[in-house]
């Protein structure tokens, strides 16, 4: 894995990075892809201000509509990833 990393392996690779469960040299190529990529640490600072976000955001902060529409476009989002 001594290769450098892309900007898709990088998106990859983000929830391990916040869950801190990268492996030492996955942890070196993020960090070096980070330190010459604007575009993708753009990507991961909203990636965290997402998180913090979210993270104050209760059931009960939904109305029952968005509630139901958040859960109908999400359903079956995972059987449309590739």
């Amino acid at each position: 894995m001594g290769s450098e990393l892309s900007c898709q392996e990088l998106v990859e690779l983000v929830t391990d990075h916040f869950e801190g469960r990268l492996a030492d040299d996955e942890r070196l190529r993020f960090d070096e892809h980070l330190a010459v990529c604007e575009g993708c640490r753009n990507y991961l600072e909203q990636m965290r201000e997402t998180i913090r976000l979210t993270g104050a955001l209760s059931e009960e902060s939904f109305s029952p509509e968005g509630r139901e529409a958040l859960l109908l476009a999400f359903r079956d989002w995972r059987t449309r990833t590739p």
